[in-house]
């Protein structure tokens, strides 16, 4: 279900965000997608078309978001575009430049670029496809129902894009939940190791919760149901606590008790290191595809 609709304000009063072109329509792309056709900026809903080369995929967006508009080459999409939002695979970026860079080229104001390639940096996308201003950004898949955090940056050519260019990225990022500017493009990439990949280990960790409850006898159903309030209550009681996770499991662990056995046995698992070491894994792999 998706989360009410949101106003978002531009930086010139009376500006409409009158164009966001999405070039691939894949799953991160549908995690913006959803929440931004629910978004108003200035009393207007945004204009929204996308493409994608699998007629199957832009078959299935187009049914489920009827309210966008499909279009049937890359001319058409990116056409008249303030946005351009680019959500294709990153090893096809190659292809991808030799496609889209005539397109946005012919467009009689340069569009920006709003990169969600995982580990491309914003050089790659200037020399490739001869646009100046380019973003880059790390969504993650809660957006859909606008609990996202999306980290991004304008990098070290921030000062060419206007502040209705930051407007429009910030209207759109924000539309999936909270958007973290950050001046270093770097931190892009540490963030897809944490909260771009981040729901995959949460995901993970609740496929292992309920395996483990259906084991001991309870019903999938009710398993799920435990797990899924368990996970979304202490994280609601650590954000709202403020108190440093040490702290809050303390406060669950009696000596000699049933979780500090757990706690034992996640230890012993070397638990905490795993999870670090799957972050690092996943760092590095997107330096890797960047070609850093």
């Amino acid at each position: 279900m998706l989360a009410a609709r949101r106003v978002v304000s531009a930086a010139t009063r009376g500006r409409r965000f009158s164009k966001f072109a999405f070039v691939g329509a894949g799953k991160m792309a549908e995690a913006m997608l959803a929440p931004l056709q629910e978004t108003t900026i200035e009393n207007e809903t945004p204009s929204v078309s996308f493409y994608d080369v699998s007629c199957a995929v832009a078959k299935r967006v187009a049914e489920k978001y009827p309210s966008l508009t499909r279009a049937e080459s890359l001319d058409e999409c990116v056409d008249g575009a303030d946005v351009v939002v680019l959500c294709t695979k990153p090893q096809n970026c190659d292809a991808v430049f030799a496609d889209l860079r005539p397109v946005v080229q012919n467009q009689k104001t340069p569009p920006v670029l709003l990169s969600i390639l995982a580990g491309v940096p914003t050089e790659r996308f200037r020399a490739g496809l001869g646009l100046q201003k380019v973003a880059r950004a790390m969504p993650n898949t809660p957006g859909q129902i606008g609990c996202g955090v999306t980290v991004w940056t304008a990098g070290e050519h921030k000062e060419l894009f206007t502040d209705a260019d930051i407007e429009r990225c910030k209207g759109a990022l924000g539309a999936l939940g909270k958007e973290i500017y950050v001046e270093e493009e770097s931190y892009v990439d540490m963030s897809t190791s944490i909260s771009g990949s981040g729901p995959a280990y949460i995901f993970l960790l609740i496929e292992a919760m309920v395996d483990a409850g259906v084991q001991e006898g309870f019903s999938r159903e009710v398993a799920t149901t435990l797990v899924h309030q368990t996970i979304l209550g202490s994280v609601k009681y650590a954000m709202e606590s403020g108190e440093h996770p040490a702290v809050l499991k303390n406060s669950v662990t009696s000596p000699a008790g049933t979780t500090a056995s757990a706690i034992y046995e996640l230890e012993k698992g070397n638990f905490r290191t795993v999870v670090q070491d799957a972050i690092w894994a996943c760092y590095r792999r997107s330096l890797e595809m960047g070609g850093l």
